[in-house]
């Protein structure tokens, strides 16, 4: 694609030149966001994020979203000074929902998938999920 750099504004979380060697097995990658459902709404912070997705997606990469809904109904507040607010179930799944119809009318849906950290994290027992935390 045309001006699209996969390494321009990404958070190196590979070590360096990692991403060009993936990208030259000519291999589609998936490019991961996780998201907060604490709020319904798809708001100007994410515009920037969300055409950054839809560039690797027409260079032929696939997006996943992770939705967060485990951790907001615990209200995890990871990288915050004050504890998320606590909301029902139906809210947040209700939020979710809201959010995904607005993201997919920036993203492609047939490169978009929705992921929810409650299918790997809610199945865990106490004792696991302290083990994590070491």
């Amino acid at each position: 694609m045309k001006g699209f750099t996969p390494t321009r504004h990404a958070v190196h979380v590979l070590p360096e030149g990692a991403l060009e060697e993936r990208l030259k097995l000519g291999r589609p990658l998936r490019v991961k966001l996780g998201i907060d459902p604490t709020s319904p709404d798809v708001h100007l912070g994410f515009a920037v994020v969300l055409d950054r997705l839809r560039e690797w997606q027409d260079a032929g990469h696939t997006v996943v979203l992770i939705v967060g809904d485990y951790t907001a109904r615990i209200g995890d507040p990871s990288g915050r000074s004050a504890e998320r607010p606590v909301l029902a179930d139906d809210e947040l799944d209700a939020n979710a929902k809201r959010f995904r119809e607005q993201v997919v009318r920036v993203l492609d849906p047939g490169r978009t998938e929705f992921r929810f950290n409650g299918e790997w994290l809610a199945p865990l027992t106490f004792a696991e999920t302290v083990r994590l935390t070491r």
